[in-house]
C-alpha cells in the first residue's frame, strides 16, 4: 500500500449532490473554503543519530503565502524541539539576510497529538516565502505486532529511529508539513559510516561529513533530489548492501532498478531485479511510461509492505520467502502509477487500494492466460467479502479510507477490485483500458477522486455512468440472488429436438442493476453461457435449447460481486476467523518440560482475545472423549495421536468421506497421506450449525507441527492444507455448494 501523507480533519459536511453534467458533486455545509498556505520545496539538512533515537534537522522551506495577513501554520511531532526560525530575505543582487521570527507552539490532548506551529501573520508577506526552521529530538515508536489474527501483516509503528534501522514517514512528523502541500524536495541526510540512507527520487553523492558540520567525523552525507511534487517523504536507512541495473524497458524507457538488502539476503537480489522488469514491461504499456527515474526494493527490520514513490519497503520476513509474486511486488510496483503518481486523499474516499488490487493481484492472472488462477481470485474477493463483512457492518466502498483490519481490507481492496472488474465489463475492454491510462496522465501530480474517475470513464465509453457509481460506491450491499424456477418445454415442430427454457431469477434484498452470467447444463455433456442484464427484483428470460437443460449454475464464473449465504462458501478456517462463536479444543499433550507446539497457538489466540468483550471472546476448552463439539459457532481442534479417535469422530460426522484419520495418517479426498513429518488442516461445515465450521489442525509428532503453527492464519483460504516436515504438500477446496438450480421438464405443455 502507499504511504499516505497525512491525516486531515474537515470541518464542513460533504454532501452528494447530483449535478447538471452527472457528475458526483460536495457542497459544503459550512466554513468557506481560504486561501491556504502551502509549501512548494523543503531543503531538508538532517543527521541520524541511531543509538539515541534522535536526529538533527534544519529545513529551508520554500511556501507559497497567497495573501498578506495569511496565518501560516505546520506540523510536527510532539518529541521534536524547535530551536528556532528564521525569515530569509533576499535583498538587492545576491544580499541574503536572516531573521530570527516568533512563534507559538499549540499540544493536542492526546499525548500521540502533533504540535501545530504558528508564525504571526504580520511577520511575512503574500508570495514566495522562505524560513528557516532548526530543530531536533526523538522518534521512537518501537514495531508493535498487529492487533488481529493475520499474518502478512504491517507492524505498527508511527516511526522509529534506532539501531536496528531507521523508518520515518510522513506519519511520524519528522519534519515541517502543512496539509494539502505538493512538494519536491532537496535533501542531505547524514548517518553513521556503514549506514545507507534510501529515500524517494535520484540519489546523489555519498561523502565524509566535514568536521563541524556533523556531530561528528563518523559520518557519511548522502544527496537526494525529489523533483516531482510528492504529498510526503519518507526516510529509511540501515547497513544495505546495494545492487544496481541499468535497464531499459521494451518500450525504451530506461529506468533505474536497484535493491537495498541486508548482507543475509543480499544474494537474492537478482531475482528481485528480474521481477521487478518483469512487472515493469507489463504495466508500463497498460498505465503509461513509469512515473520516476528508478525502482528500488529496500528490506526493512520490521513486517511491512509499503509503498513510496520510486521504491517499495518490505519486511525481512517476507523478502526471506521470495515476495516477488503479482499480489505482493507486483502491487507495490502498481501503486507507482495509482497513489505515488495520481494521488488520493484517501479521507474523501480511498479508490487507489481497490483499483491497484485490480491490476496486480487480479489482472495479471489474465494477462498471463492462468484463466483458473483468474476466477479463483475473484471467487476469493467475493468470498472474503461475504465473511468479513456482514451485513450489519457493511459500509459503501466511497467511506473506506484506510484499512484497520480484515474487514475493511474485504470492502476497500476485494470489494472495490470487483467494483473495477463490473465497470470494465460496462464500458467493454478497449474503453476500460484507454480510460484508465487518460486517468493516469490527467491527474499525474494531482489528487483524483472518485468523481473524477466517473467524469474520466462517462467522457471515454460516451455513457451516463452515475447509476453505476451511486450503485457500487456510494451505496453499501451486494444483491442476494437466486433461482426460484427453470422449466422446460419441448419445442414441436422442429426437425430435431429443441426446448424453450423459462428461468425467473430474483433478488430477494433490494434491486440492483448488473451483468448475470448463468451456465445451462444440457444433456450429452453440452453447455451454454448467457449473460443477462438485472435491472429489477424479478427477471425473466426465456431462451431456445438444443437439447433438453438439466440445470443452471448461477454466476458460475464469480464475475460479479454479490451476497452469498455462508453456509453455501467453501468451508475455510476464516470461517472460524469470522464467526462471532469461536471455540478451541485443545486434544495434545502439553508437559511443562515438554511443551507442545500448539501452546503457541493458543497462547497467540488468547492474546488476542484481550482486546475484545467478554462475551466475545474465544472459549478455550480441551476435547472430551466422546467428541461432542460446543452448541454454538465455529471450532478449532488442536490434536496429536493420542486423541486420534476422538478427532476421527468429529471428521467422519462433518466432513464425511472427504477426510478420514486413521493410525497411519490421514486420507484427503482419497489420498493417503502418511509419514512421522505429516501434519494437515482441514475445515468441514458443521452438519448440525449452518454457516459455522469445525476445523481440526492434526500432527503426527510435535515437530510436525512446529514449523507451521505460527502461520496458522496464513492458511485461511483453502478447505485442506496437508504439510510434510512443515511444506504444503497438498491443498484445496471443497467442491462448493453451487448455486444450482435443476430444470423442471414439463413435456405436458410443449411450444407449439
Amino acid at each position: 500500500m502507499p504511504i499516505r501523507s497525512r491525516i486531515v480533519s474537515f470541518p464542513c459536511l460533504f454532501l452528494l449532490a447530483l449535478l447538471s453534467h452527472g457528475a458526483l458533486g460536495i457542497a459544503c455545509a459550512a466554513d468557506p473554503v481560504l486561501p491556504r498556505v502551502v509549501i512548494r520545496h523543503h531543503d531538508l539538512f538532517v543527521q541520524i543519530v541511531p543509538e539515541q533515537h534522535a536526529l538533527i534537522a534544519k529545513d529551508r522551506l520554500t511556501l507559497e503565502v497567497p495573501q498578506p495577513q495569511t496565518p501560516i501554520r505546520f506540523s510536527l511531532a510532539p518529541t521534536l524541539q524547535i530551536d528556532h526560525i528564521a525569515l530569509v530575505q533576499e535583498s538587492a543582487g545576491t544580499e541574503v539576510s536572516i531573521h530570527d521570527v516568533p512563534f507559538e507552539l499549540e499540544h493536542g490532548s492526546a499525548p500521540e497529538s502533533v504540535q501545530e506551529v504558528s508564525i504571526p501573520s504580520q511577520v511575512v508577506a503574500a508570495g514566495l516565502v522562505t524560513l528557516d526552521v532548526y530543530y531536533h529530538g526523538v522518534i521512537n515508536d518501537p514495531p508493535r505486532d498487529p492487533r488481529h489474527l493475520r499474518f502478512v501483516t504491517p507492524s505498527e509503528t508511527a516511526g522509529h529511529i534506532g539501531p536496528e534501522g531507521v523508518y520515518v514517514s510522513s506519519e511520524s512528523h519528522w519534519y515541517p508539513d502543512v496539509p494539502e502541500s505538493l512538494s519536491t524536495y532537496a535533501l542531505l541526510v547524514a548517518v553513521p559510516t556503514g549506514w545507507t540512507v534510501v529515500t524517494q527520487g535520484k540519489a546523489g553523492e555519498s561523502r565524509t561529513c566535514p568536521v563541524g558540520l556533523c556531530r561528528n567525523d563518523k559520518m557519511v552525507m548522502t544527496e537526494w533530489a525529489v523533483t516531482q511534487p510528492s504529498e510526503a517523504v519518507t526516510l529509511v536507512a540501515n547497513t544495505f548492501v546495494t545492487s544496481f541495473r541499468d535497464w531499459t524497458a521494451k518500450t525504451g524507457q530506461r529506468i533505474q532498478l536497484s535493491t537495498y538488502l541486508f548482507p543475509d539476503d543480499a544474494h537474492l537480489a537478482e531475482e528481485y531485479l528480474d521481477a521487478t522488469a518483469r512487472y515493469l514491461d507489463v504495466y508500463i504499456p497498460l498505465l503509461g511510461p513509469y512515473p520516476f527515474e528508478k525502482f528500488a526494493v529496500v528490506e526493512n527490520f520490521f513486517a511491512s509492505g509499503l509503498g513510496m514513490p520510486s521504491f517499495t519497503l518490505l519486511g525481512s520476513g517476507v523478502i526471506k520467502r521470495h515476495y516477488v509474486q503479482p499480489y505482493a511486488l507486483g502491487h507495490e510496483i502498481v501503486h507507482s502509477w495509482i497513489g505515488n503518481a495520481v494521488f488520493n486523499r484517501a479521507e474523501r474516499g480511498n479508490w487507489v487500494e481497490g483499483l491497484t488490487t485490480y491490476l496486480a493481484n487480479y489482472y495479471w492472472l489474465e494477462l498471463m492466460g492462468d484463466h483458473a488462477q483468474a476466477r479463483d481470485q475473484r471467487r476469493l474477493m467475493v468470498q472474503g467479502y461475504n465473511l468479513h463483512v456482514t451485513p450489519e457492518r457493511d459500509y459503501p466502498v466511497a467511506q473506506f479510507t484506510q484499512k484497520q483490519d480484515e474487514h475493511d481490507n474485504a470492502i476497500g481492496y476485494q470489494k472495490a477490485a470487483m467494483l473495477f472488474h463490473l465497470l470494465r465489463q460496462e464500458v467493454g475492454d478497449e474503453t476500460f483500458w484507454r480510460a484508465l491510462k487518460i486517468l493516469v496522465a490527467q491527474y499525474r501530480g494531482r489528487h483524483a477522486e472518485w468523481r473524477d474517475l466517473e467524469l474520466v470513464f462517462a467522457e471515454e465509453s460516451r455513457q451516463d455512468l452515475r447509476w453505476f457509481f451511486a450503485q457500487w460506491v456510494e451505496q453499501d450491499g451486494a444483491p442476494v440472488l437466486s433461482l426460484s424456477e427453470a422449466v422446460a418445454r419441448p419445442v414441436a415442430g422442429e426437425p430435431t429436438q429443441a426446448f424453450q427454457l423459462e428461468a425467473t431469477i430474483v433478488q430477494s434484498n433490494k434491486p440492483f442493476r448488473l451483468p448475470l452470467q448463468l451456465l445451462i447444463r444440457m444433456e450429452g455433456d453440452r453447455e451454454q453461457v448467457l449473460t443477462v442484464p438485472l435491472h429489477s427484483l424479478r427477471e425473466t428470460i426465456s431462451v431456445t435449447l438444443p437439447t433438453r437443460p438439466i440445470s443452471i449454475d448461477l454466476d458460475p464464473e464469480f464475475m460479479t460481486v454479490r451476497r452469498i449465504a455462508r453456509q453455501s462458501l467453501p468451508p475455510v478456517l476464516t470461517h472460524y476467523v469470522t464467526d462471532r462463536r469461536r471455540s478451541v479444543l485443545t486434544a495434545y499433550t502439553d508437559e511443562p518440560d515438554h511443551p507442545s507446539p500448539f501452546r503457541d497457538v493458543v497462547t497467540r489466540i488468547e492474546a488476542q482475545e484481550q482486546q475484545k468483550p467478554i462475551d466475545d471472546r474465544t472459549v478455550i476448552a480441551s476435547l472430551a472423549q466422546d467428541g461432542l463439539l460446543p452448541q454454538e459457532g465455529s471450532v478449532l481442534v488442536l490434536g496429536s495421536p493420542e486423541s486420534r479417535s476422538g478427532i476421527q469422530s468429529i471428521l467422519a460426522r462433518h466432513c464425511g468421506e472427504r477426510a478420514t484419520l486413521n493410525d497411519k495418517g490421514v486420507t484427503v479426498m482419497r489420498t493417503a497421506h502418511e509419514g512421522p513429518g505429516l501434519a494437515f488442516l482441514v475445515s468441514c461445515h458443521r452438519v448440525d450449525r449452518p454457516g459455522s465450521v469445525v476445523t481440526v489442525l492434526y500432527a503426527a509428532t510435535p515437530q510436525a507441527v512446529a514449523k507451521m503453527a505460527r502461520l496458522l492464519f496464513f492458511y485461511g483460504w483453502n478447505s485442506f492444507l496437508l504439510f510434510k516436515d512443515g511444506a504444503v504438500v497438498a491443498r484445496g477446496e471443497w467442491p462448493p455448494a453451487n448455486d444450482r438450480t435443476e430444470v423442471r421438464l414439463d413435456a405436458s405443455n410443449p411450444i407449439r
